[in-house]
């Protein structure tokens, strides 16, 4: 299979192939196709398979590609390569030079079909206005060896990702639904978002929801301050879609409101899955800090320059995913942050990030702090009945900060289901796999060693006897299955990489 396919050459097509061998270390997969007698020569002369011919003619090219750059200087030739090349692989990624001197209406032409545009002379433009101190607001600046150098991937598998995923968006029925999972956290919310932009660049309609409440202040502030269109999936009529796309976690109907099993399209996410992952299109690097990561990098791909508060999103989902690049972070999350930068509100971050506290979280830490029960470095606490399932994490958090515990436990019950939240630092402890000894042959739990939850229904716990209460009850049973598991716990294996967080 041919995987990249230069049509017509000039200096951008050269500065392709000098990367391409520079990245591959003189490995080549490109065929170039040139009817100019010279480059035909000097392209040869590199050992690149090149075809003297026609590049606006099908007839000449091969039967697959993935990628296809689209290099003349002629700009009317650009948009004929460009038309052929979609139509004989509607699948592949396509990036367009589009020529000296385009038209408003070449120009229009190659947009059209292109999943990138490179337009030097803007390029140009934008660097010197970034020489000069001033803010280029026309985001279609991009610089042109930049979109050269996205072009081969150094990474071959990484490299062809971006044109599978616009397949897969194309091949739709209908539109997308983005569904990110329950009870979303920044993470989850800014993946949501940025997708559905994705799908949007290329003319796919798309909606982003997600299941349960947002009950972090963190959270609402998000929403609040930046306008975020974020849909709830009771709204949701989910047969007007054509596919669905799952974020920040893997599987349907485990974590979000979708039934379980039902068919997804496209997965993007960071954590390790706990089951088969099933997908038109999956992306899964848990070696990754943040699924906003992900999105950032195929936004960076497709020369899309996300707009403000998309911007502000991704980055405080990165941030709070690797706890300020603190924990589970990758060379990509700091790559992938540095560039969002650029396009964040930073103020609007930092009133994100100071939102005022509610009375059920500063309640359910107090009740945290005073119910602890300390084992050794572990602590775990029962806070009774609760409003906020999102204060259990927060309160787990934060008895981290007490001295020698390395492990936190906080649960409490709402609407007859038990909720717990756990954390670790510094542990020989999984604590992903602790709450799933403890609580998932009567629940649900999961995670990954420094971060992990758990819900149990209350059933016959409830049915308390004049002498006992519920409090008491659910203390009994949550912190004897804990104790139990945590004394048949084996150590956390040295050696390995540590696990990444769920949410």
């Amino acid at each position: 299979m041919t995987r990249r396919l230069l049509l017509g050459c000039s200096a951008v097509g050269n500065a392709l192939v000098e990367h391409a061998r520079d990245e591959r270390g003189g490995r080549d997969d490109l065929v170039a196709i040139t009817d100019d007698t010279g480059w035909v020569s000097t392209l040869r002369d590199r050992n690149v398979a090149t075809v003297e011919a026609d590049p606006t003619d099908p007839e000449s090219y091969p039967d697959s590609a993935a990628v296809v750059l689209v290099a003349s200087d002629d700009a009317a030739r650009n948009v004929a390569a460009a038309r052929a090349a979609r139509e004989r692989y509607p699948d592949a990624m396509i990036v367009a030079h589009l020529g000296a001197a385009p038209t408003d209406e070449q120009r229009a032409a190659v947009e059209a079909v292109a999943d990138r545009v490179v337009d030097p002379a803007e390029a140009v433009a934008g660097r010197v206005f970034e020489a000069v101190g001033l803010d280029d607001d026309r985001g279609a600046a991009r610089d042109a060896s930049d979109a050269v150098g996205e072009f081969p991937g150094a990474d071959a598998g990484r490299g062809e990702k971006p044109a599978r995923l616009l397949a897969t968006l194309r091949g739709l029925s209908g539109p997308l639904l983005v569904v990110a999972h329950d009870n979303p956290d920044p993470d989850a919310i800014a993946s949501a978002l940025g997708l559905a932009r994705i799908a949007a660049s290329i003319g796919v309609e798309a909606d982003a929801c997600y299941g349960g409440e947002i009950a972090h202040q963190e959270n609402r502030a998000l929403v609040n301050l930046l306008d975020i269109g974020l849909r709830s999936f009771d709204e949701i009529d989910l047969d007007a879609y054509g596919g669905v796309a799952l974020v920040d976690h893997s599987r349907a109907g485990i974590n979000d409101s979708l039934p379980e099993g039902h068919p997804v399209d496209v997965v993007i996410d960071h954590h390790p899955p706990r089951g088969p992952v099933a997908g038109s299109f999956l992306d899964v690097r848990p070696a990754v800090g943040a699924t906003s990561t992900l999105i950032a990098e195929y936004l960076s791909r497709y020369g899309i320059a996300p707009e403000r508060d998309l911007a502000t999103a991704l980055l405080y989902g990165i941030r709070i995913d690797t706890k300020d690049f603190t924990r589970a972070t990758a060379i990509d999350d700091f790559e992938a942050a540095a560039a969002l930068l650029a396009h964040a509100d930073e103020s609007t971050l930092e009133r994100v990030e100071s939102p005022s506290v509610s009375p059920e979280t500063l309640r359910v830490l107090a009740a945290a702090i005073e119910n602890r029960d300390v084992r050794g470095s572990v602590a775990a606490s029962c806070v009774g009945e609760i409003s906020d399932r999102d204060a259990l994490a927060q309160a787990a958090e934060r008895l981290l900060d007490l001295e020698d515990v390395t492990v936190t436990f906080v649960y409490g019950y709402t609407d007859g289901v038990i909720y717990g939240s756990a954390r670790a630092r510094g542990a020989d402890l999984d604590a992903g796999e602790l709450l799933r000894d403890a609580l998932d042959p009567v629940g649900s739990a999961g995670g990954h060693a420094s971060m992990a939850g758990a819900q149990v229904p209350l059933g016959i716990l409830s049915e308390v006897s004049e002498s006992e209460s519920l409090p008491e009850v659910v203390e009994a049973f949550v912190a004897g299955r804990f104790f139990e598991a945590l004394e048949d716990a084996p150590a956390q294996p040295t050696g390995l990489p540590p696990e990444f967080p769920t949410d």
